[in-house]
């Protein structure tokens, strides 16, 4: 087996990254983690996190990004603050280009995730995280008895405003067409849904307020008429970004972007697995990432076995 620098290199610091991390470190591989910004991905900007098992208290997003790397550090995984350029997948050695050198491996574990599309929009930077949210399951709860504005008429926007009438008092759905596009089944849930008031040929324009969310601005499409709302809150689903463009054209992916790996995470390229966000999965939560993380792991780590054999 040739040498490199390392058995697996794993790209991104969130919970499928660490969680890979922590089994692949414990399995005794040489292993490195790159994370472009701060280990902890997207959780970081979660105030609290309250469906993660383990802690019927909640957290914030801080703390259990703190607990995932401290104890995968503690397993001896290296943690590196670097970006990943580009890589070279074509051979059985393979090559990353960093920021500042290059560095070869058996195996890749792209754990990169998502960005939620933005709208950019005044107010969408700076409400981020204090009253604007791309996860009703994960924040829903911060929103009892409150009013809420979504905006999207998809699958996914329909689905999770649904889920807000749980907790909230009512939902403004502010969607740019006169129709949702969501399936007919969940049209008509909404529809039926007395919490649930759609603004229907208007987009978001603004979102005002102090210190947290207090209104939101929106417009119509066909007459330019405006009108502010009075929420505590903005929920936007207008789809996902997946973080994926330093693969090129090196793995194949879906329809959306995201790369797609089967149950054992391995990719269209022997030698490269995927987990978390990024990859094609029907749920986007900690829980599922840091179970996609161990098998992909497991998988690589089964992968060197048997080049060494």
């Amino acid at each position: 087996m040739k040498n490199v620098d390392y058995d697996l290199v794993i790209i991104g610091g969130g919970p499928a990254g660490l969680a890979a991390g922590l089994y692949a470190a414990r399995a005794r591989l040489k292993v490195i983690l790159v994370e472009k910004i701060v280990a902890g991905g997207q959780i970081l900007i979660s105030d609290w996190i309250e469906n993660y098992p383990g802690f019927p208290e909640g957290l914030s997003g801080s703390d259990l990004a703190q607990r995932f790397s401290e104890q995968a550090k503690k397993f001896g995984l290296q943690i590196e603050n670097n970006a990943v350029v580009s890589v070279e997948l074509s051979d059985p050695v393979k090559t990353i280009v960093l920021n500042d050198r290059t560095v070869t491996t058996h195996t890749i574990i792209v754990a990169t995730g998502a960005s939620p599309k933005k709208l950019s929009v005044p107010g969408e930077e700076t409400f981020f995280g204090r009253g604007v949210s791309s996860c009703a399951t994960c924040d829903a709860p911060f929103f009892k008895d409150r009013i809420v504005a979504a905006v999207g008429g998809g699958d996914t926007a329909v689905k999770e405003s649904l889920f807000l009438t749980k907790f909230v008092e009512k939902v403004y759905l502010i969607h740019r067409r006169d129709q949702l596009r969501a399936e007919m089944i969940l049209q008509e849930q909404a529809l039926a849904n007395e919490k649930i008031e759609i603004i229907w040929d208007s987009v978001l324009t603004g979102i005002g307020g102090l210190t947290n969310v207090e209104n939101v601005t929106v417009q119509n499409v066909k007459t330019k008429e405006e009108k502010t709302l009075s929420v505590d809150g903005c929920f936007i689903w207008v789809g996902e970004i997946p973080n994926t463009k330093f693969l090129a054209d090196g793995v194949k992916l879906d329809e959306k972007g995201f790369i797609e790996a089967n149950l054992n995470m391995e990719t269209s390229v022997p030698g490269v697995f995927a987990a978390g966000d990024v990859r094609n999965t029907p749920l986007r939560q900690i829980a599922t990432a840091v179970g996609d993380g161990a098998v992909a792991a497991f998988s690589a780590g089964h992968y060197i076995e048997n080049l060494k054999k």
